[in-house]
C-alpha cells in the first residue's frame, strides 16, 4: 500500500478550476455592462483562474521530483 498510484489529484482539479475561472471571467468581460454582477463575474473568473493556474504549477512541480525507483529492495 505505500506504492504511489500514477494519478495525481492536483492535474484535474487543476484543469476544472481553470477552466472555470476562464469561462467566468469571458463571460464577464463579455456583458460589457458596469454592473454589480458583471464586476463579480469578473472578479471571481480571474481568481479561479490564477488558483487552477497555482494548482497545475504545484502538480507539475511535484511531477518532476518525483522519480522512479529503479532499484529493487535487497
Amino acid at each position: 500500500m505505500s506504492q504511489p498510484s500514477g494519478l495525481d489529484v492536483r492535474w484535474p482539479l487543476g484543469l476544472l478550476f481553470a477552466m472555470l475561472g476562464a469561462l467566468l471571467l469571458g463571460y464577464g468581460l463579455l456583458q460589457g455592462s458596469a454592473e454589480q454582477a458583471t464586476r463579480i463575474n469578473v472578479l471571481w473568473g480571474a481568481v479561479l483562474l490564477v488558483f487552477g493556474a497555482c494548482v497545475l504549477w504545484l502538480a507539475r512541480r511535484g511531477q518532476r521530483k518525483a522519480t522512479p525507483a529503479t532499484t529493487t529492495p535487497t
